[in-house]
């Protein structure tokens, strides 16, 4: 197969798209639950627990970045050039870090985030603190991103 190169790259940022915006929509979704409760009992703390509920979704973020430096580097959005299958392959394995760290990170970050919000449900002044539990998770996620950008974005001067 003559474009396997591009088949390769475009699994790539399928992947960091895909399992980072699951996790996120995972991570989003379980921490809606447990915001929900607490707007149950009281709806003023509804911008609190939203922000809490809001921080495993970047990580989707992330990945859609990814995929998107991904698709402008091997010509599917902008001009097209010929992508050979080992940099395929190169830029394969350059979204795999923000695909395996965006779908677990946002599912951890999801249970740090609700621990935060029923953190919040009683006691609304530490809620400082209770981000912090939450972005502490968002660093992994952080480090993937740059790993995943400083490698992409490498591949392209690559003579392969």
């Amino acid at each position: 197969m003559e474009n396997l190169g591009i088949v390769f790259a475009l699994i790539g940022a399928a992947l960091a798209a895909l399992m980072a915006g699951i996790g996120s929509a995972i991570g989003v979704g379980i921490a809606g639950e447990a915001a929900a409760g607490v707007v149950t009992e009281d709806p003023q703390k509804f911008g609190k627990v939203l922000i809490l509920q809001l921080l495993p979704g970047t990580q989707g973020i992330y990945g859609l970045l990814i995929a998107f430096i991904v698709l402008s580097q091997i010509g599917i959005l902008g001009t097209p050039v010929e992508i050979s299958t080992a940099k395929g392959l190169l830029y394969l394995a350059a979204c795999l870090p923000m695909a395996f760290v965006g779908l677990w990170s946002a599912i951890r970050q999801a249970r740090a985030a609700i621990a935060g919000i029923n953190l919040v449900a009683k006691r609304p002044d530490q809620m400082g603190k209770s981000m912090i539990f939450a972005a502490m998770v968002e660093t992994y996620a952080i480090l993937a991103l740059l790993v995943s950008i400083l490698s992409v974005v490498g591949i392209q001067g690559l003579n392969l």
